[in-house]
């Protein structure tokens, strides 16, 4: 029998629980490991729709002007406004197609007052510019005293008469001039010589067509006569411009 002494057993005993104690976790290491374990939280990003802001409208145009004024002959009746109209878009027209020509719409008023009183003191529809009661001179057949005979030269269309011309409107065109100045003043499609639009403008491409400044005194005169030969009948023109 072998006998062991016991400071040797003593010896393992002590060896023995020294390694037990060392395999458990200890408390600083639980800690450590507890504090580095988690994961960060995502973060939470807002995905509602972002509405744009709509532009500002633009600010509204301003009112056009006021018209001006009509001029005094056409306040106190001395032209009929419809027909005020026509001669001052005649010579505006003529401005634009024409500006050498410096025609202005009294000149054309004085035409219209002579020829036919204005189309019978502004007997027309202010719309359209046509005459409620078409205007016709006498029948240039030679029987009265002054007016030379003029044989037919539209057949009849535009005067009613197949046999003799006689003048239209009221700016009194004869039917073969108004072949050649028909105009359409109102734009609307058609050259009427019983229209006081297309006549007034017919009437300023007539006094325009020799190429004179309608500015002149002497040209003005010169046109006129153009239109009817004889100095009586220019002052009578020019002087119901001149009040115009």
């Amino acid at each position: 029998m072998t006998v062991v002494p016991l400071g040797v057993l003593a010896a393992a005993a002590t060896t023995t629980a020294g390694a037990g104690q060392s395999a458990a976790p200890q408390a600083s290491d639980t800690a450590n490991v507890t504090s580095a374990s988690p994961n960060p939280l995502p973060r939470v990003v807002d995905a509602s729709p972002v509405t744009a802001e709509r532009p500002a409208p633009p600010p509204a145009p301003a009112p056009p002007p006021p018209p001006p004024p009509p001029p005094a002959s056409v306040a106190n009746g001395s032209v009929p406004e419809a027909n005020y109209v026509a001669y001052r878009d005649a010579a505006q027209s003529m401005s634009q197609s024409s500006p050498a020509c410096g025609i202005e719409w009294p000149m054309i008023a004085g035409i219209g007052r002579v020829e036919s009183h204005h189309a019978n003191n502004g007997n027309v529809d202010p719309a359209s510019g046509d005459l409620r009661d078409p205007i016709y001179g006498p029948t240039l057949n030679g029987t009265l005293a002054g007016n030379e005979v003029i044989t037919d030269t539209d057949h009849g269309q535009l005067d009613g008469d197949a046999h003799y011309d006689r003048a239209v409107g009221p700016m009194q065109f004869l039917p073969s001039t108004w072949e050649t100045y028909a105009s359409d003043g109102n734009a609307d499609g058609k050259a009427d010589p019983q229209n006081v639009f297309d006549a007034a403008l017919a009437t300023a491409r007539y006094l325009c067509d020799e190429q004179g400044d309608l500015r002149d005194p002497k040209d003005q005169v010169a046109a006129i006569l153009r239109y009817n030969n004889s100095m009586t009948y220019v002052d009578d023109v020019l002087g119901h411009a001149r009040t115009y």
